[in-house]
């Protein structure tokens, strides 16, 4: 079973450092993204909603634009730690 460090911060807040990851929403702000997506529209990239279009059912969706963050293969490499590009994927991917 796997062990799970538990940190209790000042003023009570309990936070899980294995594995903690901001939300998607973060991330794609954090990490410049909207300098060049926006949800709805094109801009120099793609928008979300479209992402979203193109991978709609198809299960290799996430690990193919993984891929792509991480490699910078046919998109700029992004600094960020797996469970935030993942996190960043599932917000894009659920843009409607």
């Amino acid at each position: 079973m796997k062990a799970m460090l538990w940190v209790v911060a000042a003023g009570g807040l309990l936070v899980s450092a294995a594995g903690y990851a901001q939300s998607g929403a973060d991330v794609v702000k954090a990490k410049g993204c909207l300098n060049c997506h926006e949800v709805d529209k094109k801009k120099v990239g793609p928008a979300f909603k479209d992402i979203a279009a193109k991978y709609k059912g198809k299960k290799e969706a996430e690990g193919d634009l993984m891929a792509k963050l991480k490699d910078g293969k046919g998109h700029m490499k992004i600094a960020a730690s797996d469970a935030d590009i993942k996190a960043a994927l599932k917000y894009v991917l659920s843009r409607k």
